[in-house]
């Protein structure tokens, strides 16, 4: 799971997700420069790990969205924690 959370793709992911459920074209154009393949393969795996919800709606075309669960919303906690250490020290840290 610690693997899965200290991934760039993932953290990020979780945190676009925060503001409520996306669909994926939006997803990747909040997250600038992940690859659709990249982008599949970590909210594959975010839902497999019960961190992220996929819903499809019946429609044509078919809509898909992404949002976090429960427990996803839990892991978003410390993951803005990090975030805000590493902008508040952006200056110390080496390039």
């Amino acid at each position: 799971m610690l693997d899965l959370l200290a991934n760039k793709w993932s953290a990020l992911a979780i945190g676009a997700l925060e503001a409520g459920p996306h669909r994926f074209g939006a997803l990747q154009r909040r997250l600038q420069g992940v690859s659709p393949k990249v982008l599949t393969r970590t909210l594959r795996r975010l839902e497999a790990t019960g961190l992220v919800a996929r819903t499809v709606y019946p429609e044509v075309p078919l809509h898909v969205e992404y949002e976090l669960t429960e427990l996803g919303r839990g892991a978003a906690v410390p993951l803005n924690a990090l975030r805000a250490w590493v902008e508040d020290h952006i200056d110390q840290l080496p390039r």
